[in-house]
C-alpha cells in the first residue's frame, strides 16, 4: 500500500540538507589517499559458453590499495570503441557470475560490474574482502554502522572511493570509449551511482534506480525496514551518540552528492517502496543539479520497474549517445 506522501507532495519535497562545512575537503582528501596507490587494473580473459560476449575477470586497486573485483563484458564482434555502463550492486549482493549480467553487452555496450567490498553473502556471491580499519566501532550486523562513529572509518568511504576507481578502471580498457561512460545501479547501487556521479567528471549520464543511502535521518524515521533499521537499532543502544552517527552519515548522504551532479540523469521510484521510501528518493531527485527525469512505478515496491526500467534506460541513452543508431 502507499505509505508515504502523495505524489504531488513528493514532487516538491526538497528537505534542507545537512552538509558538513568540510564536505568537499573530506572527499578531496579521501580521493587523494586513494590515488596514492596505483590503479593497476588487470583484465583476465575468462573462458565461458557465451558465444557472443568476451568476459574479463577484473581486479583493480580501490581505497587503501585494496584489490577490488569486477566483471567486464564486451560484445565479441564489435570493433569500434564502445560506450560503457559501469554498474554498482544492491545491498548484500556480490558480482555473482558473468551470466547474471547479459543485457547491456548484448545491447552493444561494454558493461563493467563492480563487486562491493565485504558484501555478497545475502543474495549473490561476492569475491572482494573489506580490510577494516583497526579503530572501527562495535556495529549492528550489516554494513550501515560499520565504522560509523567517525567519517574517516565509515564503511561507505571505502565503497564510494572504490566506485571512483571502478570508473577509472573501466576507462583504462582499450575497447572502452572513455568519454562515454554511464553509471547505473539499483538500491545501494543507485546510492553509489549518485555518490560517484558527484565525485567524477566527464560522465555521459547516470541512472540511479530506487536509490538507497539518501536522506538518512528521514529514512530512519519513516521506515522500520532493513537495512535502514540497522541505523535505528544502533542508535537505540548507543543513544548518547545519535548526533555523531548522523554527523558521520552527512558525509555520505546522496542528496549532498546530487547537488554536485551535472550530467543528465534518469531516476526511478516505486511509490509503494517501504525499504527506500519515495520521500528519500525524491529528496535526492529534487536536489539534483543536472538535467533529470524520473520514472514513477506507482504500484511497485522496492523492485521498481525491473526489466521495464532497463528498457526505459535503453531509450534514455538513445537520446544521449551520438554514435547510437
Amino acid at each position: 500500500m502507499f505509505t508515504d506522501l502523495p505524489l504531488d507532495q513528493l514532487q516538491i519535497y526538497r528537505p534542507l540538507r545537512n552538509e558538513p562545512a568540510d564536505f568537499d575537503e573530506f572527499w578531496q582528501q579521501t580521493l587523494a589517499e586513494t590515488h596514492s596507490f596505483p590503479l593497476n587494473a588487470r583484465f583476465e580473459p575468462v573462458e565461458s559458453d557465451l558465444k557472443y560476449i568476451d568476459v574479463f575477470d577484473v581486479t583493480f586497486n580501490g581505497f587503501g590499495g585494496h584489490p577490488i573485483k569486477a566483471w567486464l563484458l564486451i560484445p565479441k564482434f564489435e570493433t569500434a570503441l564502445l560506450p560503457c555502463i559501469v554498474e554498482f550492486i544492491g545491498y548484500g549482493g556480490g558480482r555473482g557470475y558473468p551470466e547474471d549480467w547479459l543485457y547491456w553487452s548484448n545491447a552493444g555496450f561494454a558493461h563493467f560490474i563492480m563487486d562491493t567490498r565485504g558484501q555478497g553473502s545475502y543474495w549473490r556471491a561476492g569475491h572482494t574482502p573489506d580490510p577494516e580499519p583497526v579503530d572501527t566501532n562495535p556495529q549492528f550486523p550489516g554494513f550501515m554502522t560499520r565504522g560509523v562513529m567517525q567519517p574517516h572509518t565509515y564503511y561507505y568511504r571505502r565503497v564510494f572511493a572504490d566506485g571512483v576507481r571502478a570508473v577509472e578502471a573501466a576507462r583504462s580498457h582499450p575497447r572502452v570509449e572513455d568519454d562515454q561512460v554511464i553509471l547505473t545501479g539499483g538500491s545501494q547501487g543507485g546510492g553509489i551511482t549518485l555518490a560517484v556521479g558527484g565525485l567524477v567528471t566527464n560522465l555521459t549520464a547516470i541512472m540511479p534506480d530506487v536509490p538507497f543511502l539518501c536522506d538518512f535521518r528521514t529514512a530512519t524515521e519513516i521506515t522500520d525496514k532493513h537495512p535502514y533499521q540497522e541505523i535505528t537499532r544502533f542508535c537505540k543502544i548507543h543513544r548518547r551518540h545519535v548526533d555523531q552517527v548522523f554527523h558521520t552519515l552527512s558525509y555520505f548522504d546522496s542528496i549532498n552528492f546530487a547537488t554536485r551532479c551535472h550530467m543528465p540523469a534518469l531516476f526511478s521510484v516505486g511509490l509503494m517502496d517501504d525499504i527506500c521510501p519515495p520521500r528519500t528518493v525524491y529528496a535526492a531527485y529534487n536536489h539534483y543539479a543536472g538535467d533529470k527525469q524520473i520514472k514513477v512505478w506507482s504500484y511497485n515496491n522496492h523492485e521498481g520497474g525491473e526489466t521495464e526500467q532497463i528498457l526505459e534506460k535503453r531509450q534514455f541513452l538513445k537520446t544521449l549517445l551520438v554514435t547510437d543508431e
